[in-house]
């Protein structure tokens, strides 16, 4: 059944496909798009939202002349223009944002990379001309800034991790309202040349009123997958200086941090912990950057969003959210596996990353340690996390080719290693393009492994194992459907330890769809259709383990309106019996007034038990709420329900609570408070295990809090002070009883050189 065996000969024909690729016009130049000269000045601008200065005159001007959504290419509701120069060593930017009624402009202090709620202007820009990737600067009317790196490789793919040093204000008016940017070249990454540079640009405004209007300075093609192709262009650049490319930023951290051993018992106090660190961001040149950091301290990460973990076989994926693994992170990607997930490196006491990209070359390196040796042990009834007490020593290599005007094809490496233990992997992976909306997907990945005793013990593996992954996927994209079709085979010895990899031994096809429809901007729908797919999954020895089919519709509207909602109908095996769940499955998310976003998930239907094997029946919510109270306060909850009834009862009841109140002083100023509370009730008489011991608590409760006081200059320039604890009770336990708390501060400065 498997054709693993044959994944060298396809990987071969697929790479000689991607390098022998004939060029060609990823979007057929139109009329529409222009090329502008950029103007020079070497005027320097205040950042303040008011576009007082003379230098705005003379500024390469455009307007925002069509609406992207809903409506396509049509004129916009309101007029919006955007001025550009540079002076040598930054790329300037203002809009003027009109409005017929400034009154209704929704606006709040926000910190950095939240303002999505509100009205804001931004500009996208290719620097490389490549039509492959780009830089998201947005800001709102006071200011509040957000970045973004996006893909464009395949569709239009963003990452909002991604932070730079940039200066923006706003200011609302009469009319309404008015954005300075200034961005050094430092925070971009460009071409090394002394000749005129072309940038693939559009200005952008995001108008949410009963509808959520998307404006841009250039027209789309729905029918065209690439986005950047379609901006207009800027030409200039003759006199860009190196800047300051040298950036060193020392940090202090103090922290003291509590626990009882015994629960209940008393607390053991722990000393004052002082830990200085230094990270360093270095411009090797414009488009090479050397990150280096020495004794990193994560403290000042907030905590993760609840999820509940209850009747689930396979672990929980939390995101990445620390600044040096986040820096460059994109590099390291690849097109269809998640081999690179740098939340696996707990504890490291050093790193270093290099990451560029030269003409059609893009590269990323990185190396480090880690005090916590943790990893996913896959499976395809389930995933756990195994855990060595040795230290361990990582490093990560990416290459990527771009071929023709949209191909690629790139390499990945992986090595993590102790005294005891190692895990390498090698990956190639590519996109090969047959036209303007078909494309082909693929990566091939082999790894080899060797386990701890202690590892071959607890998780029943051999001491060596050696596997291979391979995926496939077909895409076809237009105006109006989608088309899918994907095979994936990952061997039963097949590890990635480094990244998110939960399923292994497994064969799985894939083929689906989607039909898309179109209502005017102000319709009631402005846009709804369908959507569904059919997948197959076997072991590697044929059994199939699950087959599964699914239709879903969707509608979009006024109040920002947006559900989808269907049927899932699956055949599964588990532990060797099948069964099959039927689920009804809906998502709904609207704005009933502008400052307030609610929201909810919900699945009822049939699932599996597992932890006894049995057919239950199952209702499962996730909601949300979220609120601007006025400029400075946010609150936020979110809430999981879930039960499981079985033949005899209800087998448990779980409820999860996540509360985030947040008061934002001034754009650098932020005290945010995070209370979350789990609760899961349990009928032991229902479980089937035979011995006491393996039964379940009848009743877990875990809390947890924390409150942190920010002051951010910018992203490296900062001071937090924090306070968290924690608690839980069982049945061991009369009630909820804290066992863990801590206190820190931070200090970080960055010095650019």
């Amino acid at each position: 059944m498997s054709l693993i065996k044959n994944s060298k000969i396809l990987t071969n024909a697929l790479l000689l496909l991607s390098l022998t690729a004939l060029p060609f016009t990823a979007a057929a130049e139109t009329s529409e798009r222009k090329r502008f000269q950029l103007a020079h000045n070497k005027a320097v601008i205040k950042v303040d939202g008011v576009m007082d200065e003379a230098v705005w005159k003379t500024a390469t001007k455009m307007e925002l002349k069509y609406e992207k959504n809903p409506g396509d290419g049509t004129p916009p509701p309101v007029k919006t223009e955007v001025y550009y120069y540079e002076n040598g060593s930054s790329f300037n930017v203002a809009f003027i944002a009109y409005d017929p009624n400034p009154e209704k402009i929704r606006a709040s202090l926000r910190d950095r990379d939240s303002l999505w709620a509100d009205d804001n202007v931004a500009i996208i820009v290719d620097t490389f001309n490549d039509e492959r990737s780009g830089y998201e600067f947005f800001v709102n009317p006071l200011g509040a800034q957000a970045d973004v790196r996006m893909d464009d490789t395949d569709g239009w793919d963003e990452d909002s991790s991604w932070d730079a040093i940039w200066d923006s204000a706003g200011q609302i008016t009469d009319l309404g309202y008015v954005v300075e940017i200034s961005i050094p070249f430092s925070a971009l990454r460009f071409p090394d040349s002394d000749e005129k540079l072309v940038w693939n640009i559009t200005g952008w405004r995001n108008y949410p009123r009963d509808v959520r209007y998307q404006m841009a300075t250039n027209i789309f093609d729905r029918d065209i997958k690439c986005n950047l192709c379609q901006f207009h262009q800027l030409e200039g650049f003759e006199e860009i200086k190196p800047g300051k490319n040298f950036q060193l930023t020392p940090t202090l951290t103090v922290s003291r941090r509590d626990e009882k051993p015994d629960v209940p018992g008393e607390w053991k106090n722990d000393d004052i912990e002082v830990n200085p660190g230094l990270d360093v961001r270095w411009g090797l040149t414009q488009d090479i950057v050397l990150n280096a950091t020495i004794n990193p301290d994560f403290s000042q990460v907030e905590a993760d969003a609840g999820q509940l973990d209850v009747n689930n076989t396979y672990s929980l994926f939390y995101p990445e959210k620390r600044p040096f693994f986040l820096d460059g992170a994109s590099y390291f990607e690849t097109t269809s596996f998640n081999f690179v997930h740098t939340r696996n490196i707990a504890e490291p006491n050093m790193g270093a990353k290099l990451t560029g990209k030269t003409d059609q070359h893009t590269y990323g390196l990185m190396i480090t340690d880690d005090e916590n040796t943790s990893f996913l042990m896959p499976g395809n009834q389930g995933s756990d996390v195994a855990t060595l007490d040795e230290k361990s020593n990582i490093a990560i290599a990416r290459y990527k080719m771009d071929v023709g005007e949209r191909n690629n094809v790139g390499v990945l490496m992986t090595h993590r290693q102790s005294d005891n233990y190692h895990n390498s992997l090698v990956s190639l992976d590519g996109t090969y393009w047959l036209g303007q909306n078909d494309s082909i997907q693929y990566q091939v990945a082999q790894s080899d492994t060797s386990n701890t005793d202690d590892i071959v013990e607890e998780f029943d593996v051999t001491k060596k194992q050696r596997g291979t992954a391979l995926s496939v996927d077909y895409s076809r994209s237009t105006r109006f459907y989608d088309l899918k079709a994907g095979y994936s085979n990952i061997g039963e010895d097949f590890r990635a330890d480094l990244g998110f990899q939960s399923r292994s031994n497994i064969e799985r096809f894939v083929l689906g769809g989607r039909r898309t429809y179109y209502g005017e901007s102000d319709a009631t729908l402005t846009q709804w259709g369908y959507f569904g797919d059919w997948d197959k999954t076997y072991d590697q020895d044929g059994t199939v383990l699950e087959e599964e089919y699914e239709i879903h519709g969707t509608m979009e509207g006024k109040k920002q309106f947006f559900t989808n909602f269907g049927i899932v109908h699956r055949d599964r095996l588990y532990e060797d019996e099948y069964f099959t769940e039927t689920q009804f499955k809906t998502y709904v998310e609207m704005r009933p007034v502008g400052s307030v976003n609610i929201g909810s998930f919900i699945k009822v239907g049939s699932q599996i038990d597992f932890a006894n094997a049995q057919l239950g029946d199952v209702v499962y919510i996730e909601a949300f709420t979220e609120w601007d109270a006025n400029r400075h306060i946010n609150a936020s909850i979110n809430y999981n329900y879930s039960h499981l009834d079985v033949d005899d009862g209800r087998l448990f009841t779980a409820h999860q609570s996540d509360i985030r109140l947040s008061y934002q002083f001034n754009m650098r100023s932020k005290l945010k408070i995070v209370v979350q509370y789990t609760d899961i009730a349990r009928d032991v008489a229902l479980y089937h295990e035979e011995e006491p011991e393996d039964l379940p608590d009848a009743q877990d409760r875990f809390f947890s809090s924390q409150v942190i006081y920010s002051y951010k200059i910018n992203p490296q320039t900062l001071f937090f002070l924090g306070y968290s604890d924690g608690g839980y009770q069982d049945d061991s336990l009369a009630q909820l009883t804290r066992d863990e708390r801590a206190v820190f501060t931070k200090f970080s400065y960055a010095w650019q050189m």
